[in-house]
């Protein structure tokens, strides 16, 4: 049986297509970790860690990783961990991880990634039949807008629809009047046939102020309204206040954060991560426990390069509490862009293909493993040091 046989990272930057912030966030998109995981039998699998120092959970419950320090950890005690293991056994994986270190989801998910990626490669088999089969053939996809100006969002939404993408989220939290004319001016822009979310990223000082915000925008239509305050039992407060479904994202790290949720009745809709919980193994965890309590769900993302992003699809596909369209890249190498804008973040991609979209999403690959290859090259391209 083929096992781990080494573990190496490379640090890469890609250049992106334009700014892309929110609430909270100081530092740019796209320098994030890679992970390689060479099997016994010279079989490679990739995983990545898109990690920021300012994306944590609530009230310290859960901090920021830098690249330096997803590096250091899987280095110093992750690798050393599962050196040996062999593929096939996602379980014992994360009990080795989890027995190693406490905590560092974003260092245990890149290594999850690749080990999954691996164990396809061997088997065969893509890295849904892992997860449990494909329940999706296309992953319906988000395109968000960060913290545009006014003039700068509409334009962009304008040809974000013309590539083809159905559903657009809108980056808020900043002032409420700024917020509440962003989006009537979206609405105005892209007709009512487009669904349209708002995220605050935890921006708004209170629930009161939440709250009146919110009831501002109602009119336009929204899906949901994601993290408008920090904590469980503040949005708890929000969702009982307003008609709109209210999303948990910054308080929703694991399956226990769900089970808080559901005893609180937080939210409608939780936003499953493949970082977040610590892989692809532990959100499928999350996705059960949603499903169980009636949670709809979508798969939203760290802006990945596209071997993190790949994760996010296969999930996306796999995971039964995913109905809802996901906020997560369209990964393209520049060769393949071609003047498209829609759910590009990145003037070029890692991978060697790009994903296919079509119909408002993002075609499941079916290819052994997550299904594209990662392009050596443009990796090389691209490294930086730490």
């Amino acid at each position: 049986m083929v096992s781990i046989s080494s573990i190496e990272t490379r640090l890469v930057r890609l250049p992106t297509r334009r700014v892309h912030k929110w609430t909270g966030l100081t530092e740019p998109i796209g320098q994030y970790l890679l992970v390689k995981i060479t099997g016994s039998d010279g079989t490679v699998g990739w995983g990545e860690a898109p990690a920021l120092k300012d994306w944590g959970g609530e009230f310290g419950r859960y901090f920021g990783e830098s690249a330096a320090i997803v590096d250091m950890v899987i280095s110093r005690y992750l690798a050393p961990a599962v050196q040996g293991l062999e593929i096939g056994n996602p379980a014992m994986l994360h009990k080795k991880m989890d027995a190693v270190v406490k905590g560092y989801p974003y260092a245990k998910a890149a290594v999850d990634f690749a080990y999954y990626d691996l164990t396809g490669k061997v088997l065969g088999v893509p890295v849904y039949v892992l997860l449990g089969g494909k329940l999706r053939e296309t992953v319906p996809v988000t395109h968000s807008i960060g913290l545009l100006d006014i003039d700068e969002a509409v334009a962009e939404v304008g040809q974000v629809v013309r590539d083809g993408i159905r559903t657009i989220k809108i980056k808020i939290g900043v002032d409420p009047d700024r917020d509440v004319a962003i989006v009537q001016a979206i609405r105005r822009a892209v007709g009512p046939d487009i669904a349209l979310c708002v995220d605050a990223n935890e921006g708004y000082a209170t629930p009161g102020q939440a709250i009146q915000t919110v009831r501002r925008m109602q009119d336009v239509g929204l899906v949901y309204v994601e993290q408008p305050v920090m904590g469980i039992e503040r949005i708890a407060r929000v969702a009982r206040a307003i008609d709109i479904p209210v999303m948990a994202d910054e308080s929703a790290w694991n399956a226990h954060d769900v089970v808080q949720i559901i005893a609180q009745d937080a939210a409608q809709i939780v936003s499953i991560y493949t970082t977040k919980p610590g892989g692809l193994y532990k959100a499928m965890h999350v996705s059960a426990v949603c499903q169980a309590a009636g949670i709809v769900c979508n798969v939203n993302g760290s802006v990945e390069t596209g071997v993190g992003n790949l994760a996010n699809i296969h999930l996306a596909a796999s995971a039964p509490a995913a109905t809802l369209s996901n906020v997560i890249p369209v990964s393209m190498p520049a060769e393949h862009q071609n003047g498209r804008i829609g759910g590009i973040y990145y003037a070029d991609d890692l991978l060697k293909e790009p994903v296919v979209f079509e119909n408002g999403g993002i075609r499941v690959p079916d290819g052994p493993g997550m299904g594209i290859p990662v392009d050596d090259a443009k990796v090389e391209k691209y490294a930086i040091t730490l």
